[in-house]
């Protein structure tokens, strides 16, 4: 996954996490003057992979809490800003919880909304959990709709990308809303992607597992134990990633239903593994009855990251910012479509 679009279109983004949605809006081809995060955690993760780095010249790491942010800090006059991106907090519509909608503190909603009032940029994507276009959230739905009309934007489209459609080793369906001002908004195109692209467990992670196990080579179970992971691991795409709360305890890759899937991958759920030069127990992190455990590394992969991205934090911390991560790849596709509509009104004049 690279950059291919020149870095031409300025963007701010909300809820920021530990860059998932960033990365793939760099690639293409937004430039960041902001990212507003409140986990420090993950800021420090910001931080570590763009102070310094040329290709993210000028980007702010801002640590805030979004409800008590003052936008006149950007420095940004109103409609000076392309893209203002984000994905709000996901409990409020996720079927995973009470579905509690606008009645759930955390619904950011609101609050992005009054940011696009004040920035006025060109577009706005929001990123969410599919279960945003369950029946029960239409009227909220068709409130969020009507505000941004008010304040002169057309809907592009709200639909579910499937995140393994997009060339990510996951199942991870997220709601999108795309919305442009009209000059922008009639040159928007959204192509589904074609059906040929998933990429398998075994595939994204062939590499590295392979150096997990090249690490201990001189035990006689290794090359048997990395062939059956192996073999496992070609049948499918993972479960979704998941980071949990910080309510709740250690790391581990979800759920009974999603530890038995990853089983079936050949992968032990029951925990994170440390990375290879860190590694002190094989016994848990390779050999396992389970199969091997994931590093954070390699769940990092399985989200679509690029190698070289590095988490901050201890392995919790670290896990907990790549399961909460919205997939770089799929951030791409829809943000090569919103520089594409730029593209094409900016030849029309």
């Amino acid at each position: 996954m690279t950059r291919r679009n020149e870095l031409k279109y300025t963007s701010v983004e909300i809820c920021a996490g530990a860059g998932g949605q960033a990365v793939g809006l760099h690639n293409a081809g937004f430039r960041h003057a902001a990212l507003i995060e409140i986990d420090r955690d993950a800021c420090q993760t910001l931080r570590a992979n763009t102070e310094g780095n040329s290709e993210w010249a000028g980007c702010k790491v801002i640590e805030a809490d979004l409800r008590e942010f003052d936008p006149d800090a950007l420095g940004l006059r109103a409609g000076d800003l392309d893209l203002l991106a984000g994905g709000v907090p996901c409990p409020p519509f996720s079927a995973a919880g009470k579905q509690l909608g606008r009645d759930d503190e955390r619904d950011l909603f609101p609050t992005m909304l009054d940011l696009v009032d004040h920035l006025e940029p060109k577009a706005v994507m929001i990123e969410n959990v599919r279960g945003l276009l369950d029946p029960k959230f239409v009227e909220y739905r068709q409130e969020i709709i009507k505000r941004l009309e008010s304040m002169g934007y057309e809907q592009c489209y709200w639909d579910i990308l499937e995140a393994k459609d997009y060339g990510v080793p996951q199942l991870r369906p997220r709601a999108i809303l795309v919305a442009m001002k009209p000059e922008y908004a009639r040159h928007f195109e959204h192509h589904k992607p074609a059906k040929d692209a998933v990429i398998t467990v075994g595939a994204a992670l062939h590499d590295s597992m392979r150096e997990r196990y090249d690490a201990v080579a001189a035990d006689p179970r290794a090359e048997l134990a990395f062939k059956k992971w192996y073999e496992k691991a070609l049948e499918g795409v993972a479960p979704t990633v998941v980071g949990g709360s910080k309510k709740h305890g250690g790391a581990d890759l979800g759920p009974t239903r999603a530890k038995r899937a990853w089983a079936d991958l050949g992968v032990c759920g029951l925990g994170v593994a440390n990375e290879p030069h860190e590694m002190k127990d094989a016994e848990r992190d390779l050999f396992a009855s389970a199969g091997p455990k994931l590093t954070v590394t390699q769940a990092a992969l399985i989200q679509g990251f690029p190698p070289e991205w590095k988490f901050s934090g201890r392995k919790t911390a670290a896990y907990r910012q790549v399961g909460n991560a919205f997939p770089p790849p799929v951030a791409q596709a829809v943000g090569n479509q919103i520089y594409a509509a730029f593209e094409a009104a900016a030849r029309q004049g």
